[in-house]
Order: C-alpha cells, then sequence, then structure tokens
C-alpha cells in the first residue's frame, strides 16, 4: 500500500487527537508538523507548547511555529520541503493563503467541529451548545481561501444530550473525527468521494467567544442560561454576583422551562439537597455546581452551608 506522506497542521488537544490516529495509521506518513508557538499558560504563565508539538516531538517529527504562516515565506518553504502529498488542517489557529494550499497535490483538508455549513468560524462546538443543538458532528472539508466554505467530504453525526458540556463535546468530537480519516479522506485521495458545496443558504456563523458574554443574564429563559454554561465550560465560564461577590456557575439543570414570574427572576425559589432552583425570565433552573470568588469548585449544597443560602437570596447586580 502506496502511503501518503502529510503536513499537518493543528494546536489544541483536539488536533492532537487527529494526529494521534494518523500517526497509527500506515497508510500515512507525517513528514511535519506546523503548531502555534509556546504560549503562557498557568498562573505564573509559564511558556508552554501546544499539544500537537508535545505529541510530535515525542515522535521525533520535524515541527514549525510561525506566529504568522502568510507573513513568514521562510517557514512556508521549510514546508514545501518536506514534499507532502497532502496538509491535514485541525483547529490550527491561523487562516491559510493560496500559496499554501497550492503546495499540495491533493490541496489541505480540514477536520471542523460542527455539522457544515453550520456554525462556520472559531467557536463552532461552543455556538452549537448555545444554541441548544439538538444534533451536530465533524465535518472534513476541502480547505479553501473563504472561511470554512470548501466543498464537504464527509460528515459524521451525533444526537446531543441535554447534561453534555463542551468539555465532553470535544473529546467526543475530537474522536469521531478521527473516522473521516480512517475512510473519508482516503476515498477522496484515491478519487472515489468527491467534495459536495455547501449550501450558502443555510450558512450560520460561530464568532468567537467574548469575555463580555460571560455574565448570567437571568432575564434569559431557563434553557438559554442552561446552554450557556455548558457552552462556556471550557472557558471563559459562565458567572453572576451574590451580595456583591462574583459566583462562577459550572453545572446546571433545567427544572422548568416555561414557568414565569417577572417579580421573582434572579430570586432563590427552593434550596434542595442537591440544587438550588432560581427564577429566570422564562422558567426555572438548578444551580448544581458553583464556585464562590478565591474557593474551589463546590456542590450546591456545599454552597448553602458556606454561604448560608436562603429563599429570601437574590443572584445578579
Amino acid at each position: 500500500m502506496k502511503t501518503l506522506k502529510v503536513c499537518f497542521l493543528g494546536t489544541p488537544e483536539f488536533a492532537a487527537t487527529s494526529l494521534k490516529y494518523i500517526l497509527s495509521d500506515p497508510y500515512y506518513q507525517v513528514v511535519g508538523v506546523v503548531t502555534q508557538p509556546d504560549r503562557p499558560a498557568g498562573r505564573k504563565l509559564q511558556l508552554t507548547p501546544s499539544e500537537v508539538k508535545v505529541l510530535a516531538l515525542e515522535h521525533g517529527l520535524p515541527v514549525l511555529t510561525p506566529e504568522n504562516l502568510r507573513k513568514q515565506p521562510e517557514v512556508l518553504e521549510q514546508i514545501k520541503s518536506w514534499k507532502a502529498d497532502l496538509a491535514i488542517v485541525v483547529a490550527f489557529g491561523q487562516i491559510l493563503n493560496d500559496e499554501f494550499l497550492n503546495s499540495f497535490e491533493f490541496g489541505a483538508v480540514n477536520i471542523h467541529g460542527s455539522l457544515l455549513p453550520l456554525w462556520r468560524g472559531a467557536a463552532p462546538i461552543q455556538r452549537s451548545l448555545q444554541n441548544g443543538d439538538k444534533e451536530t458532528g465533524v465535518a472534513l472539508q476541502k480547505v479553501v481561501k473563504q472561511l470554512d466554505a470548501g466543498g464537504v467530504i464527509g460528515i459524521r453525526k451525533i444526537e446531543v444530550q441535554d447534561d453534555w458540556n463542551a468539555n465532553f463535546m470535544y473529546a467526543k468530537l475530537a474522536e469521531l473525527g478521527t473516522e473521516l480519516l480512517q475512510r473519508d479522506l482516503k476515498d477522496y485521495v484515491s478519487g472515489h468521494l468527491m467534495p459536495v458545496k455547501q449550501d450558502e443558504s443555510l450558512v450560520t456563523i460561530a464568532k468567537k467567544i467574548d469575555k463580555a458574554e460571560s455574565e448570567i443574564n437571568w432575564q434569559s429563559s431557563s434553557e438559554g442560561i442552561h446552554n450557556q454554561v455548558r457552552a462556556f465550560s471550557m472557558g471563559p465560564g459562565s458567572y453572576t454576583w451574590l451580595n456583591g461577590k462574583k459566583i462562577k456557575i459550572h453545572k446546571t439543570a433545567v427544572r422548568s422551562s416555561s414557568v414565569e414570574d417577572s417579580v421573582k427572576v434572579s430570586h432563590v425559589l427552593g434550596i434542595h439537597a442537591d440544587s438550588i432552583s432560581v427564577q429566570c425570565g422564562k422558567g426555572i433552573i438548578d444551580l448544581l455546581e458553583l464556585q464562590p470568588e478565591s474557593r474551589n469548585r463546590m456542590s450546591a449544597a456545599d454552597f448553602v452551608k458556606s454561604t448560608s443560602l436562603d429563599t429570601k437570596a437574590r443572584f445578579g447586580q
């Protein structure tokens, strides 16, 4: 069996899952890896390599870490010297130009964390959860200059459960994406599978998440708040206020999606063994895990004990 020489571009754990599979499949020969430069991380802000870089170095692969691939022609020349047949891009984090895309016999393909043309852009998994989508998945697409607009080579779908958060979804979809590498990409390279043009009328945009979105708006519905909490679980998180102090909300559940009481919005309606019920603009939400300022994450029961919370309390500014 002839091997396919691959240039791999990716950065986070989501991408490392794909690279791990590629390295295990004898059909693929990774000739080089491109990833983002080391970034400050942790409380001490120490320069930390990406998950993809760590994995690549463990396997003795050449690694390039350009700050901006489009503005560093010397890096592109190094990539060309690898003589790869194909570029596989997974959550790389930089826009690629035509000169790069034209450097490979089979061009470049991308594994994207949504059912394209839904949720093109920077945060597809989180925006899908925030939107309350009941179905999502991954798509293998041909990379073109326009963001996430290339023809779709293959997709894998999955039903979304109400208690799944972004952390869980990232891992789930990362593994699902390896199925596209196992079969669909090989069929594409062999000429047995052609990219299908995306329906532009169905496009939705997954814009980058802003920290300003983190504060909970209690006028929203219980379903909307629940979806926000689980969507932002990987960052930037969700928070509210209690007696002038910031409280992070880590886990919730919808108790009711229909009960309305405009007078009691953001008020604590009930304290239970494992949850705190709060009135929303529409519906009631249960807070399951919270985190006070300068404290560790804790269960609702422990939070109630530590704050002497009662049904007179009200969240928010």
